[in-house]
């Protein structure tokens, strides 16, 4: 136990963090966040922290593919026959994928093709805010230079019953937490 509270305390100072006095806090204590509740807002790619652009007059009910993986390095020296280095290879990270009930409002459309007609198109940078069941922010992820890779709308089926639900696609440049979150 101490050993994972020094290493807890040394990875938070490496990081730029200060000691606090909940270091010693068992994570599994900490209340499990809920997801089905978050706000995405984008803006021009560059641009201070402002007002958002509106990419989208409707609301996103599904965002995955928040995930970057690093594919490892692996160094074989000679005369160790026990095992390879590891070291910290490329970073890459998934497709955003938003989904939403299928509105008129053919926004989403617009900006794939702007993308995808050889147009000017600007990239976009977006922010997806977790918030706790009284509506505070408490996680926010950053994605950098989003590029709308593929957008699908709802399958039509002259038997179904269901609300369409339309997706957009975003290849991204970089995933991080936002600060202050």
């Amino acid at each position: 136990m101490a050993f994972e509270a020094n290493l807890s305390a040394e990875l938070s100072l490496s990081l730029g963090g200060a000691p606090s006095a909940n270091a010693a806090l068992p994570e599994n204590r900490l209340p499990p966040l809920q997801v089905f509740r978050f706000h995405i807002s984008f803006r021009r790619a560059g641009e201070a922290p402002g007002g958002p652009v509106e990419v989208c007059s409707g609301a996103f009910s599904e965002c995955s593919g928040l995930e970057a993986s690093m594919e490892p390095k692996v160094i074989k020296a000679g005369g160790a026959n026990y095992g390879s280095a590891q070291r910290a290879g490329q970073v890459s990270f998934a497709t955003v994928i938003l989904r939403r009930g299928m509105t008129s409002t053919r926004d989403l459309w617009h900006w794939f093709q702007m993308v995808g007609g050889g147009g000017y198109a600007y990239r976009l940078s977006a922010e997806i805010a977790m918030q706790d069941t009284a509506g505070n922010t408490v996680l926010t992820w950053g994605l950098d230079n989003c590029l709308p890779v593929k957008v699908k709308d709802a399958h039509l089926n002259a038997k179904g019953t269901e609300i369409g639900v339309e997706e957009l696609h975003l290849a991204h440049e970089g995933l991080r937490l936002v600060a202050g979150s």
